[in-house]
């Protein structure tokens, strides 16, 4: 087992590789979604060469809310603002867009992005631990569903990962869906 952060820098490569701007690769993803209509969902901006999950968003927010994560500080779990395909965006901490004005909401199905995944559930993130600690609080308050969003690329079955790490109900690829 190698370190996380050599772990990481394995994972960006792979990512940055198989990452194809404009392309279609949210249709497993939006098969998904589509069994939760309405339920509250959280989604995320893509950046830099993350896989976008944009499309399935825009279709979920014709059924349901849908949130996108807001950083507050450091060391915390993550909030999420309401978000629909018009609103206004600005940008948050690391580059990541959010809606600038809106209500806040609680999801119940998390699109989480990542660095790299298992097929065992497990997810390597940026390091910051702002994903552990909000799927930690959001599941001692009931069910929540964290569905891994990435390239089939990322996947790596030998992850450093620590106690802490919480562990994805579900992932989805551009090839197709992992249950673990």
């Amino acid at each position: 087992m190698i370190d996380k952060s050599a772990a990481r820098s394995a994972a960006f490569a792979r990512r940055a590789a198989a990452h194809r701007p404009g392309a279609a690769m949210a249709g497993h993803l939006s098969a998904v979604l589509a069994g939760y209509r309405g339920v509250p969902l959280a989604g995320y901006m893509a950046m830099r060469s993350e896989i976008d999950p944009t499309p399935a968003m825009v279709e979920a927010a014709a059924h349901g809310p849908v949130g996108v994560p807001v950083i507050v500080a450091k060391g915390q779990p993550l909030q999420f603002r309401l978000w629909h395909p018009d609103c206004a965006m600005i940008p948050g901490d690391f580059g990541a867009q959010v809606p600038a004005t809106g209500d806040w909401m609680i999801p119940q199905i998390l699109i989480v992005p990542l660095v790299a995944f298992s097929r065992r559930g497990g997810r390597l993130g940026y390091g910051g631990g702002f994903y552990d600690r909000t799927l930690e609080q959001l599941r001692a308050r009931g069910p929540v569903m964290a569905v891994g969003f990435a390239y089939s690329a990322q996947q790596d079955d030998d992850l450093p990962l620590e106690p802490t790490d919480q562990p994805l109900d579900l992932i989805v690829t551009e090839q197709g869906i992992i249950t673990p």
